[in-house]
């Protein structure tokens, strides 16, 4: 399979054009990876985030998921709902407001979110074994400052 993109048109620039394509194959080629035999992220996205979220920043309730998420209350509520059944977020009461509860990993939640963080740490380091390390830094700026710029532009989106 080619990495190319399609040529270029009068109305496009190739840069963008070929940009625009390989994020496209990115995206692609990780579900791929994902959902492979012994797949190294078993965990869909949407999972992987929120355990994450929860891990890096303790219990949340819902409204705070989605903001920090950048989603709807409704599409956390209908994300975490089997991440509760299969015991990786438990509820926890909010020390706030005793009515409330939050959402909380649990400790069968860590486990899982350490081995699938390592698996693609692995797999991560094996993808780019061959690139100088200042490649590699580089490579990791430029994703997360082109991942600044999408939240920045969502952002501005929903402000509209």
């Amino acid at each position: 399979m080619t990495t190319t993109s399609p040529q270029a048109t009068d109305r496009t620039d190739p840069v963008y054009t070929q940009l625009q394509y390989q994020l496209a194959l990115f995206a692609r080629r990780m579900e791929q990876v994902r959902t492979s035999d012994g797949g190294v992220g078993a965990l869909d996205r949407a999972a992987y985030l929120l355990l994450d979220r929860l891990d890096r920043h303790g219990p949340a309730n819902v409204k705070a998921l989605a903001e920090a998420l950048g989603v709807d209350s409704s599409t956390v509520t209908r994300q975490v709902a089997p991440l509760v059944a299969a015991g990786l977020v438990g509820r926890v009461q909010d020390p706030a407001d005793r009515r409330a509860v939050r959402l909380a990993l649990t400790s069968h939640g860590a486990g899982r979110l350490t081995e699938v963080r390592d698996g693609r740490a692995e797999l991560t380091r094996r993808l780019v074994a061959g690139w100088p390390p200042e490649e590699q830094r580089a490579f990791c700026a430029l994703l997360a400052r082109f991942n600044l710029a999408m939240e920045s532009y969502s952002a501005d989106r929903q402000g509209q």
